[in-house]
């Protein structure tokens, strides 16, 4: 017989933790008599991070006696106490490996339903006083899992749960868990889990991630697409064999790859897709350490040459040194194309929305859409500040002319007095989405924007409120991408810089987007404590090789990994929250 043994809530507080401030809920206590299950939680009861848990199908947690029987015996302790695990329903009878997605229990006067496994995170590591704890939960199988409340009701330590309906797949608890995070994703389990309707919006876009993922690009359903494994390891020789001015501001350089490197870079993979980018490593200074910079690009890749286009800027070592001297014939070294934000088939409508130099990656979609005679519907946006920084406008209303369903709206925030309306420019002011509203774009397009990150976040929120769904845009941003540290109580961002103390003395890593080089130190238990020691932009969750959030390009260089991921990366990818480098590694960071 299933039984409610304790009812434990408790409210967000904020923890101290390796020098931050944690806001969490992960602390729950037991409380005596009835409380009422609601639709988004229990009486008394909240979260810290709502991205991460609570809400409509997570509003009540539930985990078992015996594994607290099993972790007592496994750690070695005797100090647990109801609501040790953040859990709301501490219970018997239920144990993970035979309680099903979909499952219905009547409690008290509640009626809740199974909705997915837990997604374990680092805090229920600060809860129990050990890091590996996300790992730990969801390598057992013993995650437990969340309940949506169908009908909210008073409920009290003591009652019976009884089910009133099974799931329709009869798919575990522990089946689901194993699906997503488990190196084996078998297509027939896949589609079985999908057809659960009760399972929660996130974990059914996480199955179907891996069911429309092609094999080898790692752990679709944890990851954002990152793309085809690279063509090659490291870096490669590359000749500059053009230059060419776009703008007052940007220039386009034609590089053609080495054919003399030595076998270990003969490609083993895809040489590069249109919305690419790739990162090159340049030497201003013949004595001093290497600028690498990433750049999109341009032109989809051809036999052994890639095009980029650079923005110079005045306070950009790595431009400045491109663009102040003529370099043709100049060799640099280069990494292979990476990415996601990519061109997907198909055969509905595309908006490529760009911003400045932001048009680079669009703009080799456009190429490629042009190269195949596409009778897709095109729209091409574009915002700049005038004819003089408004990069490949000849080009792009050539490649416009050759598609047959192809729009196009350009727009000026500072138009010069000699810019012609209509023909440079089809209006002034900004490029929003609101801006866009009376173009009438189609409901069904792809989106693809590229640009500053105020930019996408201004014109992911527009789409989004005219009923874009979020699958259907694809953003690129320059530079460094936002962090993403749950539950951190945020304090003002440094830019990024060498850590404090003493230089390392292990090898040199460099962070390629960030700027900074330095040596790493067995004081850091990985990358990501390195990362977050110069304040570069992370992202991560568990902290334990669980979630992905953490998975990064590994440009350059080799890893080792401590622990060992649950599922390891893709080809060309890596885990900064559990690896450290056994040779000098170039980091997409």
């Amino acid at each position: 017989m299933a039984t409610l043994v304790s009812v434990n809530v408790g409210l967000p507080r904020d923890v101290a933790w390796h020098g931050k401030t944690v806001h969490t809920g992960v602390w729950k206590s037991s409380v005596e008599g009835s409380h009422m299950a609601r639709r988004l939680n229990i009486d008394g009861d909240g979260q810290g991070d709502l991205d991460g848990h609570g809400g409509e199908f997570r509003a009540i947690y539930v985990y078992q006696l015996d594994s607290y029987d099993y972790w007592a015996d496994r750690m070695g302790r005797d100090d647990f106490v109801h609501g040790q695990f953040g859990e709301n329903f501490t219970v018997t009878g239920l144990a993970d490996d035979e309680v099903c997605i979909g499952d219905r229990y009547r409690v008290g006067g509640a009626v809740v339903e199974v909705t997915q496994p837990r997604v374990t995170c680092y805090r229920v590591g600060i809860r129990m006083d050990e890091p590996r704890m996300a790992a730990l939960l969801t390598s057992s199988g013993r995650t437990g899992f969340y309940l949506r409340v169908l009908e909210e009701g008073l409920v009290e330590a003591g009652q019976e749960m009884v089910k009133v309906a099974d799931g329709p797949e009869h798919m575990t608890v522990a089946e689901a868990n194993a699906l997503l995070y488990r190196p084996q994703h078998p297509r027939p389990a896949l589609q079985r889990a999908l057809r659960i309707p009760a399972l929660s919006p996130g974990w059914q876009a996480s199955f179907q991630a891996l069911l429309d993922a092609p094999p080898g690009g790692g752990n679709a359903g944890l990851t954002a697409n990152a793309g085809p494994p690279p063509a090659w390891p490291s870096f490669r020789s590359a000749r500059i064999v053009e230059r060419r001015q776009e703008s007052a501001t940007v220039w386009s350089f034609v590089l053609e790859l080495d054919a003399a490197d030595p076998p270990d870079h003969e490609s083993n993979g895809a040489a590069g897709l249109p919305g690419q980018f790739v990162t090159v490593r340049l030497r201003p200074d013949p004595d001093g350490p290497p600028v690498l910079r990433s750049y999109s690009l341009s032109h989809p890749p051809e036999q052994r040459r890639l095009q980029i286009s650079v923005k110079r800027e005045d306070q950009g070592v790595g431009s400045r040194y491109l663009v102040d001297r003529d370099r043709v014939g100049e060799t640099i070294d280069v990494a292979a194309p990476r990415g996601g934000f990519i061109l997907h088939p198909g055969t509905g409508p595309v908006v490529l929305w760009s911003a400045g130099i932001g048009a680079t990656p669009v703009l080799a979609m456009l190429e490629a859409l042009a190269a195949e005679h596409s009778d897709r519907d095109v729209w091409w946006l574009h915002g700049a500040r005038d004819r003089a920084e408004h990069p490949f406008a000849g080009l792009v209303d050539d490649l416009l002319a050759g598609l047959p369903h192809a729009h196009r709206s350009v727009r000026y925030s500072r138009p010069g007095p000699d810019d012609r309306l209509g023909a440079d420019y089809d209006a002034a002011g900004r490029l929003t989405a609101e801006a866009m509203t009376d173009l009438d774009l189609p409901r069904d397009a792809e989106h693809y924007l590229c640009g500053p990150s105020g930019f996408l976040e201004e014109l992911s929120a527009g789409l989004a409120s005219m009923g874009v769904p979020p699958q259907r845009v694809r953003t690129e941003i320059f530079g460094a991408a936002p962090g993403l540290e749950p539950g951190i109580v945020q304090t003002p961002a440094r830019p990024p810089h060498e850590p404090a103390g003493a230089p390392g003395t292990g090898p040199l890593v460099s962070f390629a987007r960030s700027g900074v080089s330095t040596h790493f130190d067995t004081g850091y238990a990985s990358l990501l404590e390195l990362a977050e020691a110069c304040d570069v932009p992370v992202r991560w969750s568990c902290r334990t090789g669980v979630c992905h959030n953490c998975e990064s390009n590994l440009l350059a260089g080799e890893i080792a990994y401590s622990p060992d991921p649950i599922d390891a990366p893709a080809q060309g990818r890596l885990l900064i929250c559990c690896s450290q480098p056994t040779s000098e590694v170039v980091l997409d960071l």
